[in-house]
C-alpha cells in the first residue's frame, strides 16, 4: 500500500505544481491588464515592476490552490483510468474510495496551507502592494522632453527644445518659461545651445546653457504713473549660465504603511474577529443612544409643560385639556413640541445613517474574514469533484480536464460573488452568502463520490452510446410496424 500511496502522491503533485504556476500566471496577467494603464510611461525601473508583481501574486494565490487542485485530481485520475490503471487496482481488491484516502488527505494538508498562507502571507502582501499602486498611481511620466514639444512635466517649469542632438544631451534653441512665482510668464530665459544631463541619483536635472538671454517682468516692485501700474523689465544676456530642476516628483513616494494597515484584506482572522466585535458593540451603543435620544426628548417636552405656570395645579395623571388653554399658551405649546419633534426625525436619521455605514462596514470584515475559511474548504470540495470524475471518464492528459476545470471553477466564482453582493444588500446573512458557493458544491461532491466508489455507468460513454442504439431500434422497429399495418381505404 505504501508503494501505491507514494505513486498517488507522485502523479499529484506533478500536475498541481504545473496548473498551480499556470494559474498564477493566468491571474498575473489579468492583474496586469487592469493596472496597465497606470504603469505603462512612468519609466519604472525593473526592480520595481517585479517587486509589484510578486507582491500581487501572492495576493492572488488564494485562488490558485483550488484551481490547481482542481485540475491535477482530473488529471491523475483520468490518465490512470486511461491507463487501465484504476482497473488493475480494482482487479487487486482496492477499491475508488482506497484510492482517494492519500490524496484526500494531500487535499486536506494543502487547504490547510490555503489557509495558513491567506492568514498571515497575503495580509502583508497586500498591505506592500496598495503601497506600491498607490506610488505608480500618483508617479508622473518619465522625464520625456521631445523636440519642438513644450514639456510640462517639471513643476512650475516648461521647457521647449528646438533640436536634440543624436547623443541625447546637447541641445538647442531652449526655451524655459519659469512659473514658480505664479504670476504668469514673468521669467524667460533663451539660449541658443546647452547641454542636459540628470545626477548620477536621478534627483536633479542638470542644463548647461550658452549664448543666451534672460527677461524678468516683477510685478513686485512696480511704479504708480499717470494713474496706471508700471513694473521695470529686467533683461540680461549670458554667454553661459547653469539652471537645475528638482525631480523629485519622478521619484516613488514615501506612503506611511499605517494608512493600509486598518483595510479588511491586510488583517490576520484574530485582527478581524476583534474587528467585529468592536463594530457590533458599536452599533448596539449607537441602537441604544437612538431610544435615550426619544425618551430624553419625552421628558424634556413633558417638564417643559409642567413647569409652565399655567399647568402648576395640574398632576401628571391628568389628561391635558388643550380649550382651557389661552391661544399663546397653545402656540408655545405647539411650537415646543414641534421643535422636539424636528430634533428628534434629526436624531433618529442621523443615527440611523451613522448605523448603516458602520453595518455596510461591519459585513466587510465579515466577508473578508469567512473568505479565509471558505477558500481553504473548496480546495477539498474540489479534490471531491475531481477525482470521482476523472475515474468516471477516464480521459488524460490536459484538453477534457482543463474543460472540466474552467467549467466548476467558473460555477463556484460565479456563485461566490453573487453571495457576496446579495449579502452585502442585507438579503441574506453574511455567513450565508459566502458559503453559498460551497452548499452548491457539496451536493455534487457527494453526488460524483458516490457514482465513483459503486462504479456507476452514468458518466460512461458506453451507455449513452447503448441508450441511442436502443432508440434508434425502437424507431426503426416503430416505423417498419407502421408501414407493415395495412392502410384503410
Amino acid at each position: 500500500m505504501k508503494i501505491i500511496n507514494r505513486y498517488l502522491i507522485k502523479n499529484f503533485l506533478g500536475p498541481f505544481a504545473l496548473t498551480f504556476f499556470v494559474a498564477l500566471f493566468v491571474l498575473l496577467m489579468q492583474f496586469l491588464w487592469k493596472w496597465v494603464d497606470e504603469l505603462v510611461g512612468k519609466g519604472l525601473e525593473l526592480s520595481i515592476l517585479l517587486k509589484l508583481l510578486f507582491y500581487a501574486s501572492i495576493t492572488l494565490t488564494s485562488m490558485a490552490f483550488p484551481l490547481a487542485v482542481l485540475l491535477a485530481s482530473l488529471m491523475t485520475f483520468g490518465n490512470m483510468g486511461e491507463r487501465y490503471e484504476i482497473v488493475a487496482m480494482k482487479s487487486a481488491g482496492i477499491p475508488i474510495s482506497r484510492m482517494m484516502r492519500p490524496l484526500a488527505i494531500l487535499s486536506i494538508v494543502i487547504s490547510v496551507i490555503a489557509f495558513l498562507f491567506s492568514n498571515v502571507a497575503i495580509p502583508k502582501a497586500s498591505v506592500k502592494l496598495r503601497m506600491m499602486l498607490f506610488d505608480i498611481q500618483e508617479q508622473k511620466p518619465a522625464l520625456n522632453i521631445e523636440e519642438g514639444v513644450f514639456y510640462t512635466g517639471l513643476d512650475n517649469y516648461s521647457i521647449r527644445v528646438g533640436k536634440k542632438m543624436p547623443d541625447g544631451e546637447k541641445i538647442k534653441d531652449v526655451l524655459i518659461y519659469d512659473h514658480s512665482s505664479h504670476q504668469g510668464n514673468t521669467t524667460v530665459t533663451y539660449a541658443k545651445e546647452g547641454v542636459m544631463t540628470v545626477t548620477p541619483d536621478k534627483h536633479y536635472l542638470l542644463f548647461t546653457l550658452y549664448d543666451g538671454s534672460f527677461w524678468d517682468e516683477s510685478s513686485k516692485s512696480g511704479i504708480q504713473k499717470d494713474g496706471r501700474q508700471h513694473y521695470p523689465l529686467t533683461r540680461a544676456t549670458f554667454s553661459k549660465q547653469y539652471k537645475r530642476f528638482d525631480m523629485s516628483s519622478f521619484e516613488m513616494g514615501k506612503v506611511d504603511e499605517s494608512l493600509y494597515q486598518g483595510h479588511s484584506t491586510a488583517m490576520t482572522t484574530k485582527q478581524l474577529n476583534h474587528k467585529i466585535d468592536t463594530l457590533k458593540k458599536d452599533i448596539t451603543g449607537l441602537a441604544h443612544g437612538a431610544s435615550k435620544v426619544f425618551f430624553s426628548s419625552l421628558y424634556f417636552f413633558n417638564w417643559l409643560v409642567k413647569e409652565d405656570s399655567c399647568f402648576d395645579t395640574m398632576s401628571r395623571q391628568q389628561a391635558l385639556d388643550l380649550t382651557t388653554l389661552t391661544p399663546i399658551v397653545r402656540e408655545r405649546m405647539f411650537r415646543n413640541a414641534e421643535n422636539q419633534a424636528q430634533s428628534y426625525v434629526f436624531n433618529v436619521k442621523f443615527a440611523y445613517q451613522d448605523m448603516a455605514f458602520r453595518t455596510s462596514y461591519l459585513w466587510g470584515f465579515q466577508i473578508e474574514y469567512l473568505r479565509k475559511f471558505t477558500l481553504s474548504v473548496a480546495c477539498l470540495l474540489f479534490f471531491f469533484i475531481g477525482a470521482p470524475l476523472g475515474s468516471i471518464i477516464r480521459k488524460g492528459g490536459i484538453g477534457i480536464p482543463l474543460v472540466i476545470t474552467v467549467v466548476f471553477f467558473t460555477l463556484y466564482f460565479a456563485i461566490s460573488i453573487m453571495g457576496e453582493k446579495i449579502a452585502k444588500t442585507s438579503a441574506m446573512p453574511v455567513w450565508f452568502g459566502m458559503w453559498l458557493s460551497s452548499f452548491v458544491l457539496f451536493p455534487i461532491c457527494i453526488f460524483l463520490t458516490y457514482h465513483a466508489t459503486t462504479d456507476s455507468a452514468i458518466f460512461s460513454p458506453e451507455t449513452y452510446s447503448k441508450m441511442v442504439e436502443k432508440l434508434k431500434k425502437i424507431k426503426s422497429s416503430f416505423i417498419k410496424r407502421h408501414e407493415d399495418s395495412p392502410t384503410v381505404s
